[in-house]
């Protein structure tokens, strides 16, 4: 009878968020607010169906929250189009380097002062709540690989290069607590943690994708095999590039990261046959087209990003309803003291503007974009999965308790506000840009 129900309230969701996806797009109201009423009214608080007591079922919640990262940063890799030596990518790379570690000091340092947490503990949760999240982040992301627009840019890069960037700072955070073996004066976490984990990540990331997306274009162009099942390309990418980073100590969300990348980047050289396939007859949608396109050497490494990619935001959008309806459900564990209130309200209106506007110093980037990237540093899935990754290391049961409750508070204030002014604010950055633009070309 469970499975019944079950069944009938996720494709009673399902079915309504589809049919009334257009819709929701034109409103002040993201579906992720939805996902998080729906989830609290199935949790204990409600009809009791969904009882994810974080930290009964840590692992399990570890490993669904890492699925739906990994396969979320390689979307990301994919859309990210801007050649990797133009100087757009300077203002992402600042933000997911200098203004994490900045928000990584400065919650650390308000954990400490005001909470009374230890070094330890502080620049742990610091590291869980700092990074930005790419699953949450589609309203303000880029549109397609050719989206060149400096804010979406910027925000899509931070959120899939600072997944990756906290991981040192949770393994500071957890060795300073003594969960986690620094070296004689750090130099295992520096050596290992920071500059080997790092740079092999994306060196992993970088060769696989590169390797697998040349070799499926050269069968695909020069043999006509290899044709077809691009979603299973897209998993197996994903699975064997994070399967040899974890192996390798690298972090597994760069490497992932840096194979969607790579894998953009794969061209193939037309040769004299690589004319536009004839698709005037059977059309685009069809399977003769389809296979025309995936073969044609011209067209083999586009067609063959824009299945994977398209095969992944699905798969993204289904990570966000299972992830966010326990995240609702979940809210029914926590209880965060008012005292505490503060140290929620202060991460949105101090820590995320101050460390956006140090790190950004002298960047060549517009008042309102400056502004939209200070406010728009949306918590989420990321944030879930560092904090179960620190209770499944053995963090202290009272500290696990306070954690989950300001992670879960941050998360659930984040989708409420950012889901509720991200329709309007994204709609007057657009007017506004519009009537710069229609200025500078009357001017001219």
């Amino acid at each position: 009878m469970i499975y019944a129900i079950w069944a009938l309230i996720v494709g009673a969701l399902l079915i309504t968020m589809a049919l009334s996806g257009t819709l929701l797009r034109r409103l002040p109201l993201s579906t992720s607010i939805l996902y998080l009423a729906a989830g609290f009214g199935l949790g204990p608080a409600g009809w009791s169906l969904l009882a994810p007591d974080p930290l009964t079922y840590s692992v399990i919640l570890e490993k669904v929250s890492e699925v739906a990262v990994l396969i979320s940063l390689f979307a990301v890799g994919l859309k990210l189009g801007l050649p990797l030596s133009d100087r757009g990518w300077q203002l992402p790379a600042r933000l997911a380097v200098f203004s994490m570690a900045i928000t990584v000091a400065l919650i650390a340092a308000i954990a400490m002062l005001g909470l009374g947490f230890s070094l330890g503990a502080a620049i742990l949760l610091g590291a869980i709540l700092a990074p930005t999240d790419p699953v949450l982040a589609s309203d303000v992301q880029v549109l397609e690989a050719s989206d060149r627009d400096r804010l979406r840019f910027s925000l899509t890069g931070e959120g899939g290069l600072n997944d990756g960037a906290a991981f040192p700072f949770v393994m500071l955070g957890l060795g300073l607590l003594g969960l986690h073996d620094l070296g004689t004066w750090g130099w295992r976490w520096l050596a290992v943690d920071v500059l080997w984990a790092i740079a092999g990540g994306l060196l992993i990331g970088s060769v696989l994708g590169t390797l697998i997306g040349r070799l499926v274009v050269y069968l695909r162009a020069h043999h006509k095999e290899s044709v077809g099942l691009d979603e299973f390309l897209a998993l197996g990418l994903i699975a064997l590039t994070y399967g040899l980073a974890m192996l390798c100590q690298t972090y597994g969300f760069l490497a992932v990261l840096a194979a969607g990348l790579a894998l953009h980047r794969v061209k193939e050289r037309p040769g004299k046959d690589a004319s536009d396939p004839d698709t005037r007859e059977t059309g685009l949608q069809s399977k003769q087209a389809n296979a025309a396109l995936a073969t044609n050497a011209e067209f083999a490494s586009a067609y063959m990003r824009q299945e994977m990619l398209g095969f992944n935001e699905q798969l993204e959008r289904i990570a966000e309803v299972a992830i966010v309806l326990v995240v609702g459900a979940m809210l029914s564990y926590t209880y965060l003291h008012v005292s505490a209130v503060w140290f929620v309200l202060l991460l949105l209106v101090f820590v995320r503007p101050l460390s956006v506007w140090i790190g950004l110093f002298g960047a060549t980037v517009s008042r309102d974009q400056r502004i939209m990237i200070s406010w728009f540093g949306i918590r989420g899935i990321g944030s879930i999965y560092y904090l179960m990754y620190a209770i499944n290391h053995g963090l202290p049961r009272p500290l696990a308790e306070e954690f989950i409750a300001l992670t879960l508070t941050m998360v659930a204030v984040s989708i409420v506000l950012h889901g509720l002014s991200v329709t309007p604010l994204m709609n007057l950055y657009a007017r506004r840009k519009a009537q710069r633009k229609d200025r500078r070309q009357t001017d001219a």
